[in-house]
């Protein structure tokens, strides 16, 4: 049994690494969480990571469609065991202690798999209506996924005539907007890769094309497309903010946090006068710095 353990523990050690690494800035506001809850969206973090290096990394670049349709197959398959209790690695099995202590439906994950398969065929979104569900599949679902590690506040519940607050619209509306940003904020590399999420119908409305995108090209369309953009992207992070005051008094600082760091991506886009071509977009550690304690206050007050 100590063994066992033991291994549980060193699986969730793989994942607090695998956040740290690849996942800066949504690592920073995990650390504010309690620990058990922390433990859990690690491991939530790097099934999603798993996931996603399906599609997106170098040994998948080498392999024909058929191949990664394949491979999203049998990811799907594992998954559903998990959720049936049946693991093969460690990494399935923080997974499983996770939803034994928080459990969950199995459907984020499987809508998050379909996310993936959009990238199979789809190189290119007519309008939003079409990013927004890609954007759901692949990102709406991890607020999902997340929701029951959160938990809600008591002072929601304690009374009888109390009803049980959802806020499954904010989750989903916080994922959306982090892959919005995500979106904005890769523009240069998917370019390279032959991918332009920003929708096509955008485009077109501010005179831009997607040759100029590919090329790279910055002028005054470009510029007032992703003002355009962004201005979305921050609609999305409002919408979220709503559901916040429902969430357990612990989860609060670390999702405001989460929030607001992850906004401050966007305007470091701005500072960098809309050129995601050439430069990476980042929110710098002094700034991060500020914003712990700014969102702790805030987290008291709404």
């Amino acid at each position: 049994m100590k063994n066992s353990i033991s291994l549980l523990d060193q699986a969730y050690e793989i994942c607090r690494k695998e956040t740290q690494l690849w996942a800066k800035t949504f690592y920073l506001g995990t650390l504010l969480l309690p620990l058990e809850k922390r433990k859990a969206i690690w491991a939530i973090y790097v099934w999603c990571r798993r996931t996603d290096e399906i599609m997106d990394s170098e040994e998948a670049s080498t392999k024909s469609k058929d191949e990664l349709s394949d491979n999203l197959d049998e990811w799907e398959e594992n998954t559903k065991n998990v959720f049936k209790g049946k693991i093969k690695t460690e990494l399935d099995s923080v997974l499983l202690d996770t939803i034994e202590k928080y459990p969950q439906s199995i459907q984020p994950y499987l809508d998050m798999i379909d996310g993936q398969r959009m990238d199979l065929n789809k190189f290119r979104y007519k309008d939003f209506d079409e990013l927004k569900l890609y954007c759901y599949r692949v990102a709406g679902t991890v607020g999902l996924m997340t929701q029951n590690v959160m938990g809600i506040d008591s002072a929601y519940t304690s009374a009888p005539w109390s009803a049980m607050p959802d806020p499954s619209e904010a989750a989903i509306a916080l994922g959306i907007a982090n892959q919005l940003t995500n979106i904005l904020r890769d523009v240069g590399e998917d370019r390279q890769r032959g991918r332009i999420y920003i929708p096509q119908a955008d485009i077109e409305q501010f005179n831009y094309s997607e040759e100029e995108l590919l090329q790279g090209k910055i002028n005054k369309q470009w510029k007032s497309l992703m003002n355009f953009q962004l201005t979305r992207a921050r609609e999305w992070f409002q919408k979220s903010e709503d559901g916040i005051k429902w969430l357990s008094s612990d989860a609060r600082w670390p999702v405001w946090t989460s929030l607001r760091l992850y906004r401050g991506i966007l305007d470091s886009i701005e500072r960098l006068d809309y050129d995601v071509f050439n430069n990476r977009a980042f929110v710098k550690n002094s700034v991060k710095a500020l914003e712990i304690p700014i969102s702790f206050l805030i987290s008291r007050i709404k």
